[in-house]
């Protein structure tokens, strides 16, 4: 009877201890599951407002990448048609110099020495002689009125090089906005990205490039504003500082003329001109008299005579040529497309670079708010994850734990096997060899929990207890161990 009573107290007891195992272990997942929806339901307000503010930073920098496309357009058409302009006007200004320097080196060498030759040939006819003379002083009419005239080589030279400074400056800004709008695109889908995937090695990256974008913009920002600031200053009166930066190689009423072409001004190259074009229709007129009166008495005198002919022609050419292009009208129209250019276009482009680099910095600035927020919730999940019992028999990830033989070799505290053992030292019953086999573990723990959950192996029929699902192996082999008790104790310790 004392072994009955402990065969039923163990069996009482191992099912006690197994529905109080499953009571509390459904108490704690039952408090888990409170506590996470709680929890869920304190966090949702906030979830909701990061992602809000993503969404806005993105849609920020999605417009403010816009405006900073317009922007640089913008800036690059203005500089290109300031440029555009310079060029031209380095090139009338550069024919002005050829024409000059041409009309120059025809008058000098050329004529005079055709002069000295019919000089030595009109020697003996003193009214030829005569004509040379007065055709020598046209001569050095000419190289005076010419030489009067503006350097041009120097303002020429000015030109040319703020116009290639000005386009080698122009092509890196415009690659560097350009790769910043591109990194600020990264940015804003890399960020989109990386909370959906909930990636940390992914959000690093992102907070780098952020603060990089960040330095770029806010340096952008100040250059943009120093720059626009200064063109602006300088667009308020073009033609002061115009006139106070060429004071050295142009006078004030050639610089006026230029800058203002108003009928009221004259021409002050007008005189000079007229002066050349005057000399230069006396000297034709002496030279057709000479090739009409002398050659017939020096027929050597016809070859000067008609180089010196030649010369006048392509001189007098030269000098229409010169007088056009001294005309205000051209070079005014590049001044006031450069100013077009600078003034209008550049300074608006840069203005919209500025409102870019304003706006992405701001909304990079609250990125980097949500990112760390981000990280902060990432970082609180995971700690809700690290804080989950391991030896729940109700977790999901128990079952998944791989099967450890070790475990199954470690018997329960009541398990038939035990008891089975204590029997048989007080009277081991008799076995036959043929029916040997090895006892089963009740109470495995890692069969229990860890292996497959349709069977259980805790013994409770006749218990009155609900009725368990038991695998066809664990029911014959339990019966077969309870006939053998029967045969061994008899009736009197049936369970």
């Amino acid at each position: 009877m004392l072994l009955h009573g402990g065969l039923t107290g163990c069996t009482i007891s191992l099912t006690s201890i197994s529905f109080s195992r499953r009571s509390t272990a459904l108490s704690n997942r039952r408090r888990r599951a409170i506590s996470r929806d709680i929890d869920e339901d304190t966090k949702r307000p906030d979830t909701c407002c990061v992602t809000w503010v993503a969404v806005i930073t993105g849609l920020i920098i999605c417009s403010a990448v816009g405006v900073g496309f317009y922007g640089n357009s913008e800036t690059n058409d203005g500089v290109y048609q300031m440029n555009y302009s310079l060029y031209n006007a380095n090139r009338t200004l550069g024919n002005i110099n050829n024409l000059v320097a041409g009309s120059l080196g025809n008058v000098e060498t050329a004529l005079k020495q055709h002069l000295e030759r019919l000089d030595e040939i009109f020697s003996t006819r003193p009214d030829y002689l005569q004509a040379l003379r007065f055709m020598q002083l046209m001569v050095n009419n000419v190289i005076r009125e010419l030489t009067v005239l503006p350097d041009i080589n120097k303002t020429n030279f000015d030109l040319a090089a703020i116009a290639d400074q000005t386009a080698f400056i122009e092509y890196y800004r415009w690659l560097i906005y350009l790769l910043l709008l591109i990194l600020d695109l990264v940015i804003c889908l890399a960020m989109c990205l990386g909370m959906a995937k909930h990636s940390q090695y992914l959000l690093i990256m992102i907070i780098g490039f952020v603060i990089l974008s960040l330095i770029l913009s806010w340096a952008s920002l100040g250059v943009d504003t120093a720059t626009a600031v200064g063109i602006s200053d300088f667009c308020v009166s073009p033609d002061k500082f115009i006139v106070n930066h060429t004071k050295d190689f142009l006078s004030a009423d050639v610089a006026h003329y230029y800058l203002f072409c108003s009928p009221n001004l004259p021409n002050p190259f007008q005189q000079s001109l007229t002066t050349c074009q005057r000399s230069l229709t006396t000297m034709q007129i002496q030279i057709q008299g000479l090739l009409q009166f002398s050659v017939r008495v020096f027929p050597t005198a016809e070859r000067d005579l008609l180089g010196i002919q030649r010369l006048l022609n392509s001189t007098e050419f030269s000098l229409h040529k010169l007088t056009a292009l001294l005309d205000c009208r051209g070079l005014h129209k590049d001044y006031l497309d450069t100013l077009m250019g600078v003034c209008y276009d550049g300074v608006e482009g840069l203005l919209y670079l500025s409102l870019f680099s304003l706006l992405a910095a701001c909304a990079l600035s609250a990125m980097l708010c949500v990112i760390f927020r981000v990280w902060t919730l990432m970082g609180s999940r995971e700690k809700e994850y690290d804080d989950i019992d391991e030896e729940d028999p109700f977790n999901p990830q128990a079952r998944r734990i791989s099967y450890n033989p070790r475990r199954s070799n470690t018997h329960s505290f009541c398990s038939y096997t035990t008891s089975l053992g204590s029997q048989a030292s007080l009277h081991p019953p008799p076995q036959s060899t043929s029916s040997v086999m090895s006892p089963p573990e009740y109470m495995n723990q890692s069969m229990l929990f860890g292996g497959t959950p349709r069977y259980e192996n805790v013994p409770l029929i006749g218990r009155g207890s609900p009725p368990p699902s038991y695998s066809p192996s664990m029911r014959a082999t339990y019966l077969s161990m309870t006939d053998a008790q029967i045969r061994h104790f008899g009736t009197d310790f049936q369970v």
